[in-house]
């Protein structure tokens, strides 16, 4: 089984499309945590065990793991996911050529699926491709104000950057293991690149603190049902005034948008 067929039961298993962003600033984990040997891990664990039950998948970004006891976080969180039977998704927006992407493509040996940076071209992510059982998901579409600086540019065609980089992800899916990142703030767009790529699953970011939509991340980012739809502050910080007890809001949080997202799941 490929990452997609597996998050595919992941998915009927708990009902639900929820990725949880696993993005533990240090600047806010709860004071308390201080004294553990490794913080991040300690306050991944408390969200991981208050939602699980909620969670098709946990998205760790490696922004906030790229220091040595950060790795030692990440692998450790990695692997408590595993042992509650969710995958892990590492948003690390990698790419580059010879011997430095199939560096990067060797964190496929811990995580099960990773986003990519298509700028550089096919060969700059064929390690990633190749990986039959991994799941690779294309950078496409994002929700920042600067990301109409290049992915709005007009090519000749007519068409738009970010519809070439969703097209040429669709023509790069021969191990059936690729996805787009496609933002939820402009359901139109999410719309549009669905016709384009009926077969792509989306991992639809934006839905939690950046106010994206949450029924159009449902209608169009699931490709048979198949598909993520990402909260992480609005999620994991959810108890950030609680102290000790904040992961029990976190849980309250992604069970709340479970719920919400499954009002327009089929």
């Amino acid at each position: 089984m490929n990452f997609f067929d597996r998050l595919h039961d992941r998915i009927r298993t708990v009902d639900s499309v929820v990725s949880v962003g696993l993005d533990p600033d240090q600047s806010r984990l709860p004071d308390h945590l201080a004294e553990h040997d490794l913080p991040r891990w300690a306050f991944n664990r408390r969200i991981i065990d208050a939602t699980h039950e909620h969670a098709a998948a946990y998205k760790p970004n490696a922004a906030f793991y790229e220091d040595p006891d950060g790795w030692r976080a990440l692998e450790e969180t990695i692997a408590y996911a595993h042992g509650k039977d969710v995958p892990v998704l590492l948003d690390a927006k990698r790419a580059d050529i010879g011997n430095t992407t199939r560096q990067y493509a060797q964190l496929l040996e811990k995580a099960d699926a990773i986003t990519v940076n298509p700028y550089m071209g096919r060969d700059s992510l064929q390690p990633f491709l190749s990986n039959e059982e991994a799941g690779v998901f294309v950078l496409c579409r994002t929700s920042n104000p600067g990301g109409a600086d290049v992915q709005d540019l007009e090519l000749e065609t007519g068409e738009p950057v970010y519809e070439r980089v969703a097209a040429l992800a669709d023509l790069w899916n021969e191990n059936d293991n690729v996805g787009l990142v496609v933002g939820a703030t402009k359901p139109e767009e999410l719309e549009d690149l669905r016709e384009q790529v009926p077969d792509l699953p989306f991992l639809v970011p934006g839905v939690g603190a950046q106010g994206g939509d949450a029924e159009a991340a449902v209608e169009y980012g699931l490709a048979d049902g198949v598909g993520l739809v990402n909260s992480s502050r609005g999620i994991i910080f959810a108890g950030e005034d609680d102290g000790e007890e904040f992961a029990k809001a976190s849980g309250q949080a992604a069970k709340r948008l479970k719920k919400r997202l499954n009002q327009y799941r089929d």
